[in-house]
């Protein structure tokens, strides 16, 4: 599951290409995988979910693609996939390390059926937005303060 950014334009900027890289790394060879990608149109007239899946298109991805088009927020995102992601053997959530710990919580809150099949995927390697990250990892922060930290543990690696 990947969680778009506020997009201005019908190409993906730079944050939601960042996601769908590390969405492609944490794809696991020899597992059926199906990319759900989920974002409405908040920042254009365009859904932040159509402009990944051209994205993930154009890096060549040839893999099952499921787009959510409507959400608004973190906590819709979780909402509006949960429906398509409940069968699955394993649900990671790629996004910025922080936003993806906010979204597996909200995901813990709405559905705590699911939380034992949440897996981490590929969203940190070291040296990556170097300059950024601690500015991402303090906005991060700041939002998590309103989840309980009951709800942001239990992560499987």
């Amino acid at each position: 599951m990947v969680l778009g950014y506020r997009n201005r334009r019908d190409r993906a900027n730079a944050v939601n290409r960042w996601r769908v890289r590390a969405a492609l790394r944490s794809v696991e060879g020899g597992k059926e995988t199906v990319l759900v990608l989920s974002g409405g149109p908040v920042g254009s007239e365009v859904p932040e979910a159509r402009v990944m899946e051209a994205h993930v298109r154009e890096l060549g991805y040839t893999g099952p693609v499921v787009v959510e088009e409507t959400s608004t927020s973190t906590w819709q995102n979780i909402a509006h996939v949960v429906p398509l992601v409940e069968s699955a053997d394993t649900i990671k959530i790629v996004s910025q390390p922080a936003h993806g710990l906010k979204a597996r919580a909200y995901l813990r809150r709405q559905r705590p059926d699911l939380a034992a099949r949440l897996v981490r995927g590929r969203d940190h390697v070291v040296g990556e937005w170097l300059l950024f990250k601690p500015l991402l990892a303090a906005h991060g922060l700041v939002s998590l303060r309103s989840i309980p930290a009951s709800e942001r543990s239990g992560d499987r690696p």
